[in-house]
């Protein structure tokens, strides 16, 4: 036997014997619940037998007897309780096999090299992972098809496969190549053979059974004596959790050592090359996120191709960094979105469960929750966002009943201006006042409003966007709901009740809030008077664009107006770009 095959059989057997021990918690488990009916068989026996006779014993018999009898019916309960509760399972875009029927293949071909089962199903992921997950419950999708599992294995007809389904991080299908692909999976897909393995798919099944009786138990809205009986439940799945977690652990530790080593034979040394794509390509998708995605979000609007956008960013990345040069040259081979018939409605649907999972929209477009194509989001998105908080500035201006003139003496010209809030914003002596004040605080500095007036705009935009989202609160469609693209996210296998699951960032400080709407408003004076125009950077997110050139220098020059009152630094570079700021500008 070979040094592989030693370490494949090594990390198998440690895996089983992990799993055995998680039986044997389920084994004492049964033996505490039928211990009272064992002892009532006792005493009913020395009864029969005369050895046990007296008021005692008899009033021991039925003491124990009806003991035995509510151990056992609880036991039974929650026994069907754990056997019965749906488990947790991911929410992912399900891909059919006549969607992307040369994927199906590679997976098929993969697993005969590695002499393992086929996954039952394919599945996307909006994220940069990828697993084997347990679908066998009957709640989690309907019947395998007659002659095979969905891979088109041979078989008989089965009411649910019995191979986990592969689920695939959609980012990798647009970034790496094929044969990338492929090397980062083998591992992946060498695990369903641990999973065929009876010990560890039972050790698995009842620890799946204790997570969702517990979720079962948490559940909110039940009667009085239904929370009893949940809480009694509740308790008795975490005992056992925690009897079993150490086991599981080191159970699943033992099955992805084996499959680790039982995918060294395929494609090991591409394998390295394709890890190194998977952090470029986590980096490049947390950024389009955070820095993309996010802002689009928060206007109603989710971008229709985040995958094809990770491509782009990643290709300016290597653009930008000497690092990843040589990254470039891999795209002149062919993609791994090949592999699907269609990867446009499969990108809009990972994109759409994107959108659910990390900010909590719903689950199918409306008037308020519609797609974006990246050619309109400079005009859909950037500018509208900057023109819709600039307008909110206006409006906690009007209500604070700031004027647009200084001059008391002067009439009120009106108008929409940047002025108007540089304006209110000025006080050069606010800054000075508070350094030399005892209490000031170097670090607390940071997070502070600064003037008194940036304090009170502060809060003012603060509370305007607190009534806006309240207002703008909808009832979600339920899970049932129509998936918006032939490939929807299986929203019936999860609870969505709780969006959004990931959430990417907290919410916006006062600061961060006034900050980001005076920078709107100066990108709206500089789109009407200086003919500068709203773009899209790749890593960067929105952006201005003067005379074709990106703008990077504007944020700092904003702190300095709302921190310090010093309209300075910011004045000078109106003057140099050439934007007119008591001009009025075009709101929505």
């Amino acid at each position: 036997m070979t040094s592989t095959g030693i370490g494949v059989e090594a990390g198998a057997q440690a895996a089983r014997t992990r799993a055995l021990a998680v039986l044997r918690v389920r084994g004492r488990a049964l033996a505490v619940a039928l211990l009272p009916a064992a002892a009532t068989v006792i005493l009913l026996t020395g009864g029969s037998t005369g050895h046990f006779v007296g008021r005692g014993w008899d009033t021991a018999r039925w003491t124990v007897g009806v003991l035995a009898i509510v151990v056992l019916l609880a036991a039974a309960g929650i026994a069907l309780v754990v056997a019965r509760a749906r488990p947790a399972v991911s929410p992912t875009v399900p891909i059919p096999q006549e969607s992307a029927p040369d994927l199906y293949r590679m997976v098929r071909d993969l697993a005969d090299r590695l002499d393992v089962p086929v996954p039952s199903a394919i599945a996307l992921t909006p994220d940069c992972d990828s697993w084997l997950e347990d679908r066998t419950h009957p709640a989690h999708g309907p019947p395998a098809p007659k002659g095979g599992d969905e891979l088109g294995s041979p078989g008989p007809h089965r009411r649910t496969p019995a191979a986990p389904v592969l689920v695939i991080g959609s980012p990798f299908l647009w970034w790496m190549r094929v044969g990338e692909l492929r090397a980062v999976l083998a591992p992946v897909v060498a695990g369903t053979g641990p999973s065929a393995q009876p010990d560890i798919a039972a050790a698995r099944r009842f620890v799946r059974g204790l997570d969702a009786a517990v979720a079962v138990s948490s559940t909110t809205g039940r009667c009085p004596a239904t929370r009893l009986v949940c809480a009694g439940l509740g308790w008795v799945a975490r005992v056992l959790l925690r009897g079993c977690r150490e086991h599981a652990t080191l159970m699943e530790r033992g099955v992805a050592a084996a499959a680790a080593e039982r995918a060294q034979a395929v494609d090991y040394g591409l394998r390295i090359v394709a890890q190194e794509q998977v952090g470029l390509a986590y980096a490049g998708w947390d950024r389009l996120l955070t820095r993309v995605a996010l802002p689009a979000w928060r206007m109603g609007r989710w971008p229709s191709r985040l995958d094809a956008g990770v491509v782009a960013a990643l290709t300016e990345l290597s653009r930008r960094d000497r690092l990843a040069e040589g990254f470039a040259s891999r795209l002149g081979e062919r993609p791994a979105c090949d592999l699907l018939e269609e990867p446009g409605l499969v990108d809009e649907a990972a994109s759409l469960l994107a959108a659910r999972l990390f900010h909590g929209g719903p689950a199918e477009p409306g008037p308020d929750w519609s797609p974006v194509a990246w050619q309109e989001y400079p005009d859909e998105v950037v500018d509208r966002t900057w023109r819709t908080e600039a307008a909110r500035l206006h409006r906690v201006l009007d209500s604070l009943g700031v004027r647009a003139t200084l001059d008391p003496a002067a009439p009120d010209p009106g108008g929409h201006t940047l002025a108007r809030v540089m304006d209110h914003l000025t006080d050069p002596a606010a800054h000075s006042r508070a350094k030399d004040s005892p209490a000031y605080d170097e670090g607390a500095d940071e997070e502070a409003t600064g003037t008194e007036r940036s304090a009170a705009l502060a809060a003012g935009l603060t509370a305007a966007l607190a009534r806006e989202e309240a207002a703008a609160v909808t009832p979600r469609p339920g899970p049932d709901a129509p998936a918006p693209t032939g490939q929807g996210p299986d929203s019936a296998l999860w609870d969505d009740c709780a969006l959004p699951l990931f959430p990417l960032q907290p919410p916006r400080t006062a600061r961060e809030l006034l900050a980001d709407h005076v920078t709107a408003m100066v990108c709206c004076a500089a789109v009407d008077t200086a003919g500068a125009t709203p773009g899209l950077d790749w890593l960067d997110g929105p952006s201005l664009l003067v005379d074709g050139e990106r703008t990077a220098d504007l944020t700092p020059r904003v702190l300095s107006l709302i921190e310090e009152g010093d309209p300075a630094p910011l004045r000078a570079w109106l003057v140099e770009s050439g934007i007119r700021p008591e001009k009025p500008v075009r709101l929505v």
